[in-house]
C-alpha cells in the first residue's frame, strides 16, 4: 500500500523531549527554543511509529519503507527490509517450519518491530492428473488430452479484432458455468477420434474418465537459490536501532535457539543474513582498505610538504582531537554509524590534517626565522618563538575552520530528497571541524616545543649546531 504524504509543513506538531528539556531554567530554554524548539512537526521515524501504532490489524504485518528504496532492495538483495534470512534447504515443509520459528523467534531481539516468514505453502491448485489406462483403450495421447483442456478450460486465442488504433485479442473458451467447479470440470466433454472405417459422427467422453480432477495444495510461488529452495523471512526494524548491532544481537538469539532445540535446521539445510546489512557487510569490507589508503595518501602528502616524519605525526595528533568532537555531533544528533558518516569522517581526516597543517607551518617559519638570526639558545627562546608562531596566527586559522564550517552547517538543517545523507556526511566533519580548531592550538604548539626542545638539547651534548640535528638549511 502507498501513502501519500502531505507537505512536512502541513504535519502537526507534537511535543519533543531535547537535550535541555530536563534541566534547563525557563531563562535559558526560551533562547534553546528558538534555535532547537520544543514543539515542532513530527519527523519521519515519530510520523512511522504513529502510523504503526494505529495501523496494527490482525492477519496483517507492517514493514515501512519508500517505494523507490523498496525496488533497489529488491533488486541488491532481494528482501524488501532492512534485515532480512534467507532459509535453503531441499523441502518445503522443512523450510517453512524454520521459518515460522524464526517468526517467534526475532521479536524477542530488542529493536524488532516487525518479522514476517513469507509462506512457501498454502497455495490452492486444480490438478488434472490423465489416465494413462483410459487414455489408452480410447485412443488418445496425453499431449491430446492437454489440449482440450487448455482450449476448452484456460482458453485459446483465435483472432484479432482491430478497433481504430485498438487491437483486442479474442479468445474461446467454455463459459463460467461449465467451469466453476471440480464437478463441472469434470463433465468436461473431450472428443474421441474417429475410428478407421467407422462412418458414425465423432464421439465425446466427459473428462471425469479420462483424467482425475482434485484439488490440492501446493506452494504459491518457488524460490530457488544456489540449486536449493529458499524461504524468506522479512524483519523491520525500530529507527532507534542500528543495523549492525541488530544483526549481532539477532544472531546471538537464533544461536541460543539451535543451542535450545527451539529452532530445528534438518541436514543440509542454512541460514543467510541479508537486506541492508548485506550491503553493509560489503561496506565494512571496503572500508577496510578505504581508510588505510586515505590515511597513507595523507601521510604522503604531509611528508612531501615537511620532510620530517616528526611533522607529520604531530599533524596527524589533531585527527584523534577531531574526532572527539566528531563523536559528539553524532552522539547529540541521534546518528548511528552507516557508510554516509564513515565517508564523512574520511573527509574529516583530510580536513583536522589541513587545520594541523596551518599550525605547523606558522609555528616552522616562526623558529626557522628566530634560528636564523641566533636566537635559539634556550627553553624560553623556543618558546617566545612558538607563541609568535601560534597566538599571532589564530586569526588565518580560525578563518579556514569558519570558511569551512560557513559551507557545511547549512547542510545540518536540509530537508528533501538525499537530505538525510547530507547530514550524516556534514555532522562528523562539522564536529569534528569545531573540537581540533581549538584542540590543535591548545596541544600541537606544546608537542612541538617539546620536540624542538629534545632536538637543542642534543645539540649541545653532541656540540653540534641545532640548525644541523634539526635537519634545517639556512
Amino acid at each position: 500500500t502507498i501513502i501519500q504524504l502531505k507537505p512536512p509543513g502541513e504535519w502537526p506538531a507534537i511535543h519533543h523531549e531535547r537535550w535541555y528539556s530536563g534541566w534547563a531554567p525557563g531563562f535559558m530554554k526560551r533562547p534553546l527554543a528558538t534555535v532547537w524548539p520544543e514543539e515542532a512537526p513530527a519527523t519521519w521515524d515519530e510520523l512511522i511509529g504513529k502510523m504503526n501504532q494505529k495501523l496494527q490489524l490482525p492477519g496483517w504485518t507492517n514493514a515501512w519503507t519508500m517505494p523507490i528504496k523498496t525496488r533497489i532492495d529488491m533488486l541488491t538483495t532481494g528482501v524488501r527490509t532492512p534485515v532480512g534470512i534467507k532459509v535453503f534447504g531441499q523441502d518445503l515443509k522443512s523450510i517453512e517450519a524454520v521459518g515460522e520459528q524464526l517468526e517467534s523467534i526475532l521479536p524477542k531481539v530488542p529493536g524488532t518491530r516487525s518479522v514476517l516468514y513469507e509462506r512457501s505453502l498454502g497455495g490452492t491448485y486444480v490438478d488434472v492428473v490423465p489416465k494413462r489406462e483410459a487414455l489408452g483403450r480410447f485412443g488418445l495421447q496425453v499431449g491430446e488430452l492437454n489440449a482440450i483442456i487448455e482450449q476448452a478450460i484456460g482458453g485459446e486465442p483465435i483472432t484479432t479484432t482491430v478497433e481504430g488504433r485498438e487491437r483486442y485479442t479474442v479468445n474461446v473458451r467454455y463459459k463460467q458455468d461449465f467451469r466453476s467447479s471440480p464437478e463441472r470440470l469434470r463433465q468436461v466433454l473431450v472428443p474421441l477420434r474417429q475410428r478407421a472405417g467407422s462412418d458414425s459422427e465423432t464421439n465425446h467422453i466427459p473428462l471425469g474418465e479420462l483424467a482425475d480432477v482434485k484439488v490440492v495444495e501446493g506452494p504459491p510461488m518457488l524460490r530457488d537459490e544456489a540449486g536449493l529452495l529458499v524461504g524468506y523471512v522479512y524483519v523491520d526494524l525500530e529507527p532507534w536501532r542500528d543495523l549492525g548491532g541488530y544483526v549481532s544481537d539477532a544472531k546471538a538469539v537464533v544461536a541460543r535457539a539451535q543451542a535450545n532445540k527451539d529452532l530445528n535446521l534438518a541436514p543440509g539445510m542454512y541460514m543467510k543474513w541479508t537486506g541492508q546489512y548485506e550491503l553493509l557487510e560489503s561496506m565494512r569490507e571496503r572500508m577496510k582498505f578505504l581508510i588505510p589508503i586515505a590515511l597513507l595518501s595523507v601521510a604522503v602528502l604531509l611528508y612531501l610538504q615537511f620532510r620530517h616524519l616528526t611533522e607529520v605525526f604531530i599533524v596527524f595528533l589533531s585527527i584523534p582531537f577531531a574526532l572527539v568532537g566528531s563523536v559528539w555531533l553524532l552522539y547529540l544528533l541521534d546518528y548511528r554509524i552507516s557508510t554516509a558518516v564513515l565517508v564523512g569522517t574520511i573527509a574529516l581526516v583530510g580536513l583536522a590534517a589541513q587545520t594541523g597543517v596551518v599550525m605547523i607551518v606558522y609555528i616552522d617559519h616562526a623558529f626557522i626565522r628566530r634560528l636564523k638570526a641566533g636566537k635559539m639558545n634556550d627553553l624560553n627562546d623556543i618558546i617566545h618563538a612558538h607563541t609568535e608562531g601560534t597566538v599571532l596566527r589564530v586569526r588565518p586559522k580560525l578563518m579556514t575552520v569558519a570558511t569551512m564550517l560557513i559551507g557545511l552547517i547549512p547542510l545540518l538543517w536540509a530537508t528533501g530528497s538525499g537530505a538525510d545523507v547530507m547530514k550524516r556526511i556534514a555532522a562528523p566533519m562539522v564536529g569534528g571541524l569545531l573540537s581540533s580548531a581549538f584542540l590543535t592550538l591548545e596541544m600541537i604548539p606544546v608537542i612541538y616545543t617539546y620536540w624542538r626542545y629534545s632536538q637543542l638539547k642534543r645539540a649541545k651534548r653532541l656540540g653540534r649546531p641545532l640548525a644541523e640535528v634539526a635537519g634545517i638549511e639556512l
